[in-house]
């Protein structure tokens, strides 16, 4: 695996105003906030940061943004998927590359192909690809579960394929592929619940979105569960914050997560459409846990 995608990353959001543009300030405020959180990756343009809704100038300018304000503190990771294959391939010169470390490439949704597909589509893209590539598998965006044999011949094939971020919530077989995955391939919990199992299991960290509002919490948590001395220790940690992932998600991403942003002065909470922001019951619940945490 790529040395530096490893340990607690942070699926950014992407801040904006009350106007829908882009909040660069808020964007810097957040960062630094995952810097001083001791966070070791940043991932931009996921799914969280509300990628299918930008103009591809906004996506350059946010990636530019990022870019300048971590100043090359933390490795970035850049989100480059979809579910037409060629259009994925081409995209990969949308973008100056400089400075990223690897791409995040999600499995493709709505078309539901086959494994063989899935395997064919990767394949094309990391024939192609100018990074290492770590794979997304997440049934509930997707409604198509990239199987434990299709990751495995993957990492298997190709030595450019260097992780999965899974959020299939299948312990089974998330399991499975752990087991049986080459040493040069790993797995990141794409389950903010469940990344300290993962680790238990011998996941090698998270792509996470509550981190961005817990950064020290967080990836104190992560940090601890990848010490095998200090597993006591990140559980107690974990029960300390798992009180907020399920509110955080209840009502859509990032909705939640920029209402706690939102509580702690990083950003506004507007989300561009379909989404909408967090009723005043969400916001109220999220206040209360964080004012418990605190």
């Amino acid at each position: 695996m790529h040395p530096k995608i490893y340990g607690t990353g942070v699926a950014l959001v992407t801040p904006f105003k009350t106007d829908l543009s882009i909040d660069f300030e808020a964007l810097t405020r957040l960062v630094n906030h995952c810097i001083k959180g001791n966070i070791d990756f940043l991932v931009v343009m996921g799914t969280t940061g509300e990628s299918v809704t930008l103009s591809l100038e906004e996506k350059n300018i946010v990636l530019e943004h990022v870019k300048k304000i971590n100043d090359n503190n933390l490795p970035i990771v850049l989100g480059i998927g979809g579910n037409n294959t060629s259009a994925v391939i081409e995209s990969f010169s949308n973008y100056n590359l400089d400075g990223v470390d690897a791409i995040l490439s999600v499995s493709p949704s709505y078309n539901k192909p086959t494994q063989e597909g899935i395997y064919q589509h990767f394949k094309a893209i990391s024939e192609k690809s100018p990074l290492p590539i770590i794979l997304y598998n997440v049934p509930g965006r997707t409604s198509s579960n990239m199987s434990a044999e299709t990751t495995l011949r993957l990492a298997n094939d190709f030595d450019n394929i260097i992780a999965i971020k899974e959020a299939s919530g299948d312990m089974t077989q998330i399991m499975d592929i752990i087991n049986r995955k080459p040493t040069n391939f790993n797995v990141l919990s794409g389950d903010d619940a469940i990344t300290l199992p993962i680790i238990a299991m011998g996941g090698k960290g998270v792509i996470s979105v509550l981190a961005q509002g817990l950064p020290k919490e967080f990836s104190t948590m992560v940090s601890y569960a990848l010490d095998d001395n200090n597993i006591g220790t990140a559980r107690n940690t974990h029960y300390k914050i798992l009180d907020f992932v399920k509110p955080l998600f209840a009502e859509g991403n990032p909705a939640g997560i920029k209402t706690l942003l939102h509580i702690i002065g990083i950003c506004q909470e507007e989300v561009r459409l379909p989404l909408v922001k967090s009723s005043e019951n969400l916001r109220a619940i999220i206040q209360k846990k964080w004012e418990k945490l605190n």
